[in-house]
Formats: structure tokens, sequence, C-alpha cells
């Protein structure tokens, strides 16, 4: 019994031994701690920029015209398919022209006649002129022959007038398109009567309106409304007043600023009860997707061209209301730079107007694994290789 307990401790030890070598961890390999992180440096960009303001506004026509008759009657066809485009001179509405004509015959025969009593006054005073020399006849019946002659010249001249208004009353009755455009629907059916003339209470017909090109009106504030104008004042136009500055213009369908237009108008008053000013710019619209009324975002430049450092916006790191950049040192440091940003361009680059210069290794890539005074094992990134914005987009 002995000899089989002694045994049994014997093999307790040995697989106590076993369990503690196994146990023992192995020397580190390496030693001195975990390796520096690897991170991506860049130097930043340097290219002139422009800023941009953005505004929200509507489209309106350059030619908005309600057509109204000029003639009153009854509306005898509609020419037009509702909501089409028509050129100018097309033909939109009839009114029944037969009064019209006959007020033009009527007219004319009128004429007929004082133009046959004219001749005959004129040839009376042919006569009357060789008798009055020969003193076949008195003065004053010269005098009278004159006069009638005259009355006949006068009244030839009326009836003339009245011919021409009597066929211009009759053009009026086509009612033609005084302006290219999209027309919308009718207002009136045919066979109703048409009040016309130059009254307030004219009948509404239809309204057309201009596409191409269009304009699009938008508010601005009045504090940058004096930047505007006083960068204009320095010779650097940013607004175009007098027209041709370029700016750019999205859809609220559309992410990007795809169309290209002119400014062609700043009002020249402050709305006293918004502090806004009136800016307007025209658009080319060639596939007549642009429509009066419709909402638009507009871009306009917000200061003249000058050069700037742009990095990253995901390089940008916050320390509460301070912004910095981590830049590696030539003693693979990243050391921070609490910098002043301007506002973010094209393809999410960062305008940074202080707090850095041209030559700095800004982290790109990996900020997030650094801390200040840490070493870092920096990779190289050209300065081309980063996404080039050109313009900045609003404050």
């Amino acid at each position: 019994m002995m000899h089989v307990f002694r045994s049994r401790f014997t093999a307790i030890l040995l697989l106590a031994s076993l369990l503690a070598a196994c146990g023992q961890s192995q020397p580190p390999s390496g030693g001195g701690g975990p390796p520096p992180p690897a991170v991506t440096v860049a130097k930043p960009i340097e290219r002139g920029v422009v800023d941009q303001d953005e505004y929200v506004g509507r489209f309106v026509a350059v030619d908005s015209v309600e057509v109204r008759a000029r003639v009153s009657g009854y509306l005898d066809k509609v020419d037009f398919r509702d909501g089409q485009m028509v050129k100018q001179g097309d033909l939109l509405f009839t009114i029944d022209k037969r009064p019209f004509q006959n007020t033009v015959d009527q007219a004319r025969a009128i004429l007929a006649q004082a133009k046959g009593n004219f001749a005959f006054a004129e040839a009376d005073l042919e006569r009357a002129k060789l008798l009055v020399r020969d003193r076949t006849i008195t003065e004053q019946t010269f005098d009278q022959r004159t006069q009638v002659f005259r009355s006949a010249q006068a009244s030839v001249a009326a009836n003339e007038a009245a011919v021409r208004q009597a066929e211009l009353d009759l053009e009026f009755t086509e009612l033609r398109a005084p302006v290219p455009g999209r027309i919308g629907d009718r207002r009136v059916s045919p066979g109703n009567l048409v009040a016309g003339g130059t009254a307030p209470t004219t009948t509404h017909l239809a309204t057309i309106v201009s596409l191409d090109p269009i304009r699009f009106e938008f508010t601005m504030d009045e504090a940058s409304y004096l930047r505007y104008e006083r960068f204009s004042r320095s010779g650097k136009e940013v607004t175009g007043r007098e027209g041709g500055v370029i700016v750019a213009l999205k859809l609220l369908d559309e992410k990007d600023f795809i169309h290209r237009g002119t400014m062609d108008f700043i009002d020249n008053v402050v709305d006293k009860s918004s502090g806004t000013i009136r800016g307007r710019a025209v658009f080319f619209n060639p596939n007549l997707v642009l429509t009066p009324g419709m909402f638009g975002r507009i871009r306009v430049p917000g200061s003249p061209a000058y050069q700037a450092l742009l990095v990253p916006d995901a390089a940008i790191g916050t320390e509460q209301v301070r912004k910095f950049v981590l830049v590696v040192g030539t003693d693979n440091t990243a050391v921070a730079k609490y910098v002043t940003l301007g506002p973010v361009v094209e393809d999410n680059l960062r305008i940074v107007r202080e707090g850095l210069n041209a030559n700095d290794r800004v982290i790109v890539n990996g900020l997030m694994r650094v801390r200040p005074g840490q070493t870092v094992k920096p990779e190289e990134q050209g300065s081309s290789a980063l996404p080039a914005g050109p313009q900045a987009k609003a404050h």
C-alpha cells in the first residue's frame, strides 16, 4: 500500500512540473514595446481659389405676356394646344370676323363716296380759278368753292383713317403670339363673348412665358452686398452688376452645380422689411427643363481669386472649440498645429487660412491612431495625389 501511494505522489509531482513548464511565457523576441503607427502624410495643396456664396431663389421668365383681346366679340376658334411651345406670330385665337369685315366694307364705301365728292370739288375749284380771274364769278363764290374743296379733302382724310381703323380691328380678330415661349391653358372656350379694348376688364385668354433664356432671381443679405460692393470699388468685380460674372446653379434633385450662367442685374434698393437686396442671373435653357417658379440654389463668387493652402477635411481634428492638424516633424514626431479654417471646396478639401505653411507634412490618413508627441512611421503622399477643388463653397 505504501508503495502505491508513493507512486501516485510521484506521478502528481511530475504532472505538476509539466504543467508549470507549459505555462511559462516565452521571452519576447524583439523587445522594446509596440512599433510606431503607420500614417500617410502629404504637404498642403497651394492653389488659387475663389470663395463661393450660395443662395436659394426662383426662376422667372424673361418675357411673360397675358394674351388679351383688343376688340370685343364672340370667340370663334382656339388655334393651339394647351401647354405647347409657340413661336412669335403664331395664331392663337380667332374672334368672329364677320361684324368687323362689314365695318371695313362700310368704311371703304364711305371713303369712295368722299373721294368722289373731293374730285368734284377739286374740278369745281379749278373752274372757279379761271372764272374769278375773268371776273365771271365773285370773290365770295370763289371762297365758297375753296371751302367746299377743303371740306372734301378733310372728309377723304377722315374716311381713310376710318378704313385703317376698321382694317386694324379686323386684324385684331386674330390674336397671335407676341413672344416665343410656352403657352398655358386657354381660359375661354369658343362661343364665349370676349371683352376687348384697353380697360382692366378685358378678358384674359391665356399666358405665354419665354423659357430660353431664363432668369434666376435671389436675395442676398446687406452684409454680403456691402462686401461685394467694396470688392467692386477696389477694381475686383465679383457680383457682376455690369454683367459677365460666371455663376453656377443646381436644382433641388441635383447634387452638383452643373448649370452655368452669368449675373446680369443687382437691384438699386435694399428692401426695408427684410434687409435684403435682389440679384439676378440669366441661364440658357435649350432643353427647356428650367421653368418659371422653380426653386434652385445658386453659387456666386464671394471673393476675388487668392492663393490658399488646402488639406483634406478628414485631416482636421477638433479639440473643444479649436481645430488642429497633426504635422510630422523631421524626427517623425506628431505635433499639433492649431489652425484657422476657411470653407470646404469641392472634393472635400478644406481651406486653411492661418496656422499652417506650405512645407508642413500633414497627417492625412491615420489621424485617429496618433496622439500629439507620439512617434509615427510616415509614408509620403504627393500633393498631386490629393483631389483638387478649384472653388470654395459657401461659408
